[in-house]
């Protein structure tokens, strides 16, 4: 039932409450929540997002696991987020353990704990949300009463920097092996098995990781000697899963709705997986293959319902590349004419600025024209070839130039550095294009011009992801990040011709940990803790980044920062290796040789390149072959 007709206490005083910022972060019953009566289910599971409840809300997969879970009569999912740092100091101070959203129950006492692992620098995080429940860090000291530890997501593709502190790692799409998981971990229980038989019996569940079942050697040098399972029931490689049928997959039609403004408040419709693209830097792009489709149908059915469950007026059409999306065109006209009356503004993210995405962009921006997003990611072409953007000068400035004379006059150009065989022209092309476009403008006649023309230039650095092209590639240093921004600022600065361009750069400090992490081992969880002890929690945020912890942990662990972000050799066993996700690595080093001649490979729909995700079945991979 409802949250609205469930009475419950609060796990804060209104004392702790009034005195914290958003106390609505804390206090659950938002419209849609789910209550159910504890007694009538058999598992109970918190979904945790390890930051703060704005950012964790606005998560589309922790809605889709959300509702799927409490779909099913025997489970009771809640919700848990890192607590900001005014809570987290009272917390500590007055002995107040975690506690789930909707019952206010600490999560100590859940059955499961399942954590997303969406981005490198929440993982201090994570080892907060343990604390504070009182669950122990390390996954061997837990015993039969604490809640089992599952972590899934983007980064649970490399699980080993953080190994021991998970019980589990899904890995792959959640909506296809959770029940199975589940009726392990009820059929376990009935049968009263120790907390070891349940996970060696949830080995065999597929894309089901325990790291506890497996054992890592190395060489003299500090890189994996050997990789391998501790007995011969359980797999020796895991593969991810997939949902082959979005369409038919579930959806959360009632999502919760907040009570104060998330990072991205609106409903989010979810157009596709995967993407056809190919960018060599993107994990992504990889990770999500092959590419599938929702129905036209589909969306529109979920788009009305869920507008209408919500009462929210804007929604967002979300994928990787919405503009592959084949009825982008279609799905738009129909929010805008059938649906709510067009009543509705519609967001578009991951747009290929062309002239069709530009045309659906007119639709949807017919009165107000926002900020329009174009990432070149490269500064020169023969950099964007080296990365496989399949973007060339052209196109960016042709599509820049229809903007401006469509009446678009604010533009966000995103580019990285630090990307293989970067050159110093490669770093200069940034601030030359950027100062292609402007001029673009103001070669429009003056009264036909919007106003002040608006160039807002954004570059992080490169950072090597596994299941890439690029996951063998050095990523420059802390040092070398600072002397690269450095010339792009300083060239921003000399352009003296447009002063409608602004410049800015990601942190190079938490850039370079983000890479440690990225393509770690397991033997960065002693950096991990030593830095979470030292203080070290919402690394992402910039006001709380502590890097003179971080600087202290490193030293006191001996951690080789260069070690870590070297350039990796080709027959190096990586330790993500045992994870399968379709995509071979064959293909990837195929593709990382091309990169280094500066060769490109057409996109999945013009011509299959034969990466392997074709063995899911279905998906554009498979229609070239048709």
């Amino acid at each position: 039932m409802n949250g609205d007709h469930f009475m419950r206490k609060l796990a804060l005083s209104e004392r702790v409450l009034m005195s914290v910022e958003k106390p609505a972060r804390y206090i659950g019953n938002e419209l849609n929540a789910v209550m159910k009566d504890k007694d009538d289910v058999k598992v109970r599971f918190v979904m945790c997002f390890p930051d703060v409840y704005e950012i964790g809300m606005s998560h589309l997969g922790i809605q889709i696991l959300y509702h799927m879970f409490n779909e099913m009569e025997d489970v009771w999912c809640e919700r848990v987020y890192s607590p900001w740092p005014d809570l987290d100091k009272i917390m500590r101070r007055e002995n107040i353990p975690l506690f789930a959203l909707e019952s206010q129950d600490p999560v100590r006492d859940f059955d499961f704990l399942g954590i997303t692992l969406q981005y490198e620098m929440c993982y201090t995080n994570i080892l907060q949300i343990l604390d504070l429940s009182r669950i122990p860090l390390f996954s061997n000291e837990r015993g039969e009463n604490d809640p089992i530890v599952i972590g899934g997501g983007p980064c649970a593709y490399n699980p080993e920097p953080i190994a021991d502190f998970f019980d589990l790692f899904y890995i792959g799409e959640g909506e296809v092996m959770y029940r199975k998981l589940l009726d392990v971990y009820e059929s376990s229980r009935e049968n009263h098995l120790t907390r070891r038989e349940f996970l060696e019996k949830a080995a065999a569940v597929p894309g089901i990781y325990v790291p506890s079942l497996y054992e890592v050697t190395y060489h003299e040098d500090g890189t994996i000697e050997d990789f391998s399972p501790k007995k011969d029931t359980v797999p020796g490689r895991i593969r991810k899963q997939a949902v082959m049928d979005l369409s038919d997959a579930v959806y959360p039609m009632k999502p919760i709705v907040p009570f104060i403004r998330a990072t991205q408040d609106r409903v989010v419709l979810e157009l596709q997986r995967g993407c056809i693209r190919g960018c060599r830097f993107c994990q992504a792009g990889y990770i999500y293959r092959p590419v599938r489709e929702r129905s036209l149908e589909t969306l529109e059915s979920f788009g009305g319902k869920m507008l209408a469950n919500t009462g929210y007026d804007e929604i967002t059409l979300s994928s990787l590349s919405s503009s592959d999306y084949r009825n982008l065109g279609e799905i738009v006209d129909f929010l805008r004419e059938d649906c709510m009356e067009g009543r509705i503004n519609i967001e578009l993210p991951s747009l290929r600025i062309d002239a069709f995405a530009l045309r659906v962009m007119e639709k949807i921006q017919d009165v107000h024209k926002g900020s329009l997003t174009f990432a070149p990611e490269a500064g020169t072409q023969r950099m964007r070839d080296v990365i496989n953007k399949g973007l060339t000068e052209e196109d960016i400035l042709n599509g820049a130039e229809k903007a401006f004379h469509s009446g678009w006059n604010k533009v966000k150009l995103y580019f990285m550095l630090g990307l293989p065989t970067e050159q110093n022209e490669d770093v200069l092309g940034i601030p030359q294009l950027a100062g292609k476009i402007a001029e673009l403008y103001y070669q429009i006649p003056k009264e036909e011009r919007q106003g002040r023309c608006t160039i807002n230039t954004s570059t992080s650095f490169f950072i090597p992801k596994p299941f890439t092209p690029f996951q063998w590639s050095r990523m420059i240093s802390e040092e070398e990040c600072c002397e690269k921004a450095g010339e792009v600022r300083e060239a921003f600065r000399k352009e003296t011709r447009w002063k409608n361009l602004k410049y800015q750069y990601h942190s190079p400090d938490v850039s370079v940990l983000e890479g440690i992490f990225a393509r770690g081992d397991r033997k960065l969880s002693a950096l991990l803790l030593t830095a979470y002890r030292k203080g070290c929690i919402f690394d992402a945020w910039t006001e709380c980044f502590n890097k003179a912890g971080w600087d202290e942990a490193i030293k006191e662990t001996g951690i080789s920062v260069s070690f870590y972000n070297r350039e990796r050799r080709l027959d190096e066993k990586l330790p993500w290796d045992f994870i399968d996700i379709g995509v071979t690595k064959e293909h990837m080093l195929r593709e990382w040789k091309k990169a280094l001649e500066g060769c490109v490979t057409p996109n999945c729909r013009e011509k299959c390149a034969g990466c392997g995700a074709a063995v899911f079945g279905g998906g554009v991979c498979f229609e070239g072959k048709n």
